[in-house]
């Protein structure tokens, strides 16, 4: 075997070791699946929209696919911990987007808060924004930079052609990113082993090039990934059916081009005096404890009263904004200061 070789499984070896460590917690993501729409909880439906939106942000900024993967990544790991509701989703996601860039991009290349929040349109203002990195930062002890299905389709993708006798350009990796990003925006996938989901993109690939050398290399990779044939089997199903109707005409899915705004003069005024009226969300409250019981795969609660966003000064009367669950036990609430 090769030094680049040895190098790229060594990679993949400790890449295998940390995924599970950046996945997003299966029981909070359950019990986002179950909620109902006319609940006051965040629904499939509603995270699916707002990672459409992020996508649409990355294309606009120009960013990288890794920038969008790992801005879905933090958005999952942190709504899978928190209970979130609709009306501060769309400050969550854009501060996860803006987290992400931060990792991923070049400092020069990444705009302004206030260019983000005009562009996304998010309801917030600069201190929401501080205020919500704060507490994401916090819940997920500022660990951004993540072991992502995109981290596994670049390795896989690398060892393959490694080993191939084939042409280089056979295996489009363009092509499997924008279908990783389809993937990325149904919730579903956020439960699969960010390995696993990779080596199903390949795969199905592979399939649809009718390659025995490349079959017989992945399925080398599969082995030494301890990638079980029913998982992989589970999985390849479901991304398979994502990409036939992600590929369908009636699908609406955001364009893969770098988005353009034209727009007069008069809206252009209109989108900037828009960040300067926009009202702050309620302020975070100091910690206290709730002594009711929740159940054992609950995820912690975030609210803000009755009204989603509120100009005026909170009372100490006001819903609390975040609440921590101990395992198994009962809800407190997030010690943090505005």
């Amino acid at each position: 075997m090769s030094s680049e070789a040895l190098w790229l499984f060594k990679q993949l070896n400790l890449h295998l070791e940390l995924e599970g460590r950046f996945q997003p917690r299966e029981k909070g993501l359950s019990l986002i699946e179950r909620a109902a729409e006319n609940e006051n909880t965040l629904s499939p439906r509603q995270r699916n929209a707002k990672v459409e939106d992020l996508w649409s942000l990355t294309n606009f900024f120009g960013f990288s696919t890794e920038t969008f993967v790992l801005a879905v990544n933090i958005l999952d790991r942190f709504v899978a911990l928190m209970k979130v509701k609709p009306k501060h989703l769309s400050c969550i996601g854009v501060c996860c987007f803006q987290l992400a860039a931060r990792v991923v991009e070049e400092e020069c290349n990444i705009p302004s808060a206030q260019e983000i929040i005009r562009i996304s349109q998010c309801k917030c203002t600069v201190s929401d924004l501080k205020r919500m990195e704060k507490i994401i930062s916090e819940k997920l002890h500022f660990e951004f930079k993540a072991t992502t299905a995109l981290t596994f389709l670049h390795l896989y993708h690398t060892i393959v052609l490694c080993h191939t006798s084939e042409r280089k350009e056979v295996l489009n990796l363009d092509k499997l990113e924008a279908q990783l990003k389809a993937c990325n925006c149904r919730l579903v996938f956020s439960k699969a082993k960010p390995s696993v989901l990779a080596l199903c993109l390949l795969t199905l690939e592979v399939q649809t090039l009718k390659s025995v050398e490349l079959f017989e290399i992945l399925l080398r990779v599969q082995k030494h990934s301890k990638i079980s044939d029913s998982d992989l089997l589970y999985w390849r199903e479901l991304v398979s059916k994502c990409l036939a109707d992600y590929s369908s005409p009636e699908c609406c899915k955001p364009d893969h081009t770098k988005l353009v705004w034209i727009v007069s003069r008069r809206t252009a005024q209109n989108l900037q005096n828009s960040y300067y009226s926009v009202p702050e969300l309620p302020t975070i409250p100091e910690g206290g404890c709730f002594n009711e019981s929740e159940s054992e795969d609950s995820c912690e609660d975030m609210s803000s009263g009755e009204e989603s966003l509120s100009s005026s000064p909170p009372s100490d009367l006001e819903g609390t904004f975040f609440f921590e669950l101990e395992p198994k036990t009962k809800w407190q609430t997030l010690n943090c200061r505005s």
